[in-house]
């Protein structure tokens, strides 16, 4: 996948490269449906019920907001984690996705 070619706004696409450096290109599924420009949603290969929303609309400048899904929706965390640093998105990622 050419992540510059994906219609998304640049920290997402520099989130994107971080992810891929650090797991490889096809550790995590990107859902394709999600439209939104400043948005999107990752899931995982292994665990189909997981997934993260991640999204730049409304945050500081080069901040992100992290909304995470379980597969059984009561324990679903939306609207707690914003302005966020990639970094801190990153590290996020690799416990909700990775472990």
């Amino acid at each position: 996948m050419n992540i510059w070619a994906i219609d998304k706004d640049v920290p997402l696409k520099l989130l994107l490269l971080e992810l891929v450096h650090r797991y490889g290109e096809d550790t995590l599924a990107l859902n394709n449906q999600e439209q939104h420009y400043q948005a999107i949603e990752l899931g995982s290969r292994d665990e189909p019920g997981l997934s993260a929303y991640i999204y730049t609309f409304g945050q500081n400048a080069g901040c992100y907001g992290i909304d995470l899904k379980y597969p059984i929706f009561a324990h679903t965390i939306t609207g707690e984690n914003e302005n966020l640093t990639l970094e801190q998105i990153i590290e996020i990622l690799s416990v909700h996705l990775f472990s």
